[in-house]
């Protein structure tokens, strides 16, 4: 079973140990529990680990670090294209997948 962990009982997010594809996860930590994966999501990536509404802050490690820019479901991957980083007011132009900037062309 896919594993992954969450620091503080605040946090809305869990970190992925392992790639998951879908399926049960374990959230391992102060509050361990299993949730539905309902996208794949790859090592060293955010999990919601419960419902995040639009607006509202994204807390891993006990810190708020950005806000969701849509309706995020438990289980759904945290990243780019539904959370704006409250640490780099650029992160809305990243490529979902890369990280790599979109909004400065290279010649």
């Amino acid at each position: 079973m896919p594993r992954a962990f969450c620091i503080n009982s605040m946090d809305n997010v869990a970190t992925m140990l392992d790639d998951a594809k879908d399926g049960v996860v374990k959230i391992l930590g102060e509050n361990s529990r299993e949730i539905v994966l309902l996208e794949p999501v790859s090592l060293g990536h955010k999990i919601a680990i419960g419902d995040i509404a639009r607006g509202n802050s994204i807390v891993k490690f006990g810190v708020t670090i950005g806000r969701a820019s849509r309706d995020i479901r438990a289980g759904q991957w945290v990243h780019l294209h539904n959370c704006q980083s409250l640490f780099d007011e650029r992160s809305g132009t990243l490529d979902v997948q890369t990280g790599a900037v979109t909004d400065t062309k290279y010649e």
